[in-house]
């Protein structure tokens, strides 16, 4: 298993131990099939949506641990539409519309669960009538409306090599007054900017790139092996090519990975971080990594950018040069309808080439 998966799997044993007893069960029941990422995102629906029964009155429980078949099974329609717009309009962290429809889609996952899957001592549901089903779940990413959303918050043609110098070379110059920074960005920029060359040159996820050991490079091949999202063999790792430049950068890290940040043998992490005040690295982190990205993005003039948008942008350049099929492969995904997001796009990015080749 993973590292990302490792920490997600004893949150979610932890955070289960929460829920009611038919929820665990749901869980037992979906672990084979879902990541423990994803299974981790439905608890914390569910935790949403059982605090919000016990305040609104409609559950008599003194924990969500408690909430009863019973209370579920007497929920009216006006109350799922109540909790929808609790969704929406409550005032410490509004969601938005794609963030409502996942939450009101685990929902139904559960519910269906209870009434069509799950069955009592006698062979009957353990839940009698299922409100869930009533409630449809419009699809909210369209591939245009995705992209056209995209459009300006990524990088594009020569951009790409551009950021990856920036962070090398461009940055220090903006934080010369700035010891602490300059310092800190002396220190890590081969790092920083040969995991934004990784992701800009091969299309990796941020917990694809935070999951890589060093033995899992083939620098011969421009290959490296990963887990991917949605494979459930946990022992399998998916191929995956990157090119040239990213080779380059990944050289010139490696050469000082070991006696830069101090890695002990016992560590396998290719992208590892020295904190303040400890003698030895260890493994970078998701939120250390997307924070870095951010902090280059700002500074180079993309606000916007965040580490996914490297992805985005990495796509949208492969796809230039590729067909659907190819791409859809290389950054793995399960089916073309996601990677449609970048035929909008490039047909974009192609028209505005035209006319800048057209202008006098």
């Amino acid at each position: 298993m993973n590292v990302q998966k490792e920490q997600d799997r004893k949150k979610l044993d932890d955070k289960v131990l929460t829920m009611p007893w038919y929820v665990q069960q749901f869980i037992d029941y979906k672990l084979p099939d879902l990541s423990p990422s994803t299974l981790l995102e439905y608890i914390r629906d569910y935790e949403t949506f059982f605090n919000w029964l016990r305040a609104e009155g409609l559950s008599a429980a003194p924990d969500n641990g408690k909430v009863t078949l019973e209370e579920l099974e007497v929920l009216r329609m006006e109350d799922v539409v109540s909790y929808r717009l609790y969704l929406t309009t409550r005032r410490e962290s509004a969601n938005s519309k794609i963030t409502v429809s996942r939450k009101l889609s685990s929902m139904r996952s559960l519910f269906h669960y209870l009434s069509q899957i799950a069955e009592d001592d006698n062979f009957y549901p353990l839940l009698k009538r299922n409100i869930m089903a009533k409630v449809e779940i419009k699809r909210i990413h369209k591939p245009k409306d995705t992209a056209a959303k995209l459009k300006g918050k990524i990088l594009e043609e020569d951009e790409l090599l551009e950021f990856i110098g920036y962070i090398m070379d461009g940055y220090a110059k903006d934080v010369a007054n700035n010891k602490q920074a300059l310092y800190a960005h002396e220190l890590n920029k081969e790092r920083d900017a040969c995991i934004a060359s990784l992701i800009l040159n091969s299309g990796l996820r941020v917990s694809e790139v935070v999951n890589l050991n060093v033995d899992d490079l083939d620098m011969n091949n421009k290959m490296l092996y990963v887990y991917r999202k949605g494979n459930n063999d946990e022992t399998f790792k998916t191929p995956v090519y990157f090119r040239e430049q990213a080779r380059d950068d990944l050289a010139q890290y490696l050469n000082l990975r070991q006696s830069r940040y101090k890695v002990p043998k016992r560590e396998k992490a290719l992208f590892a971080a020295l904190p303040n005040g400890h003698q030895e690295g260890g493994r970078m982190t998701k939120r250390a990594i997307q924070a870095m990205i951010i902090k280059y993005a700002k500074r180079f003039g993309k606000p916007y950018l965040t580490v996914h948008k490297l992805r985005h942008s990495f796509a949208t350049d492969y796809y230039l040069q590729n067909d659907i099929y190819k791409t859809k492969e290389q950054l793995g995904h399960a089916s073309t309808e996601t990677t449609e997001v970048y035929a909008h796009l490039t047909d974009k990015t192609m028209s505005e080439a035209i006319e800048r080749r057209l202008e006098p």
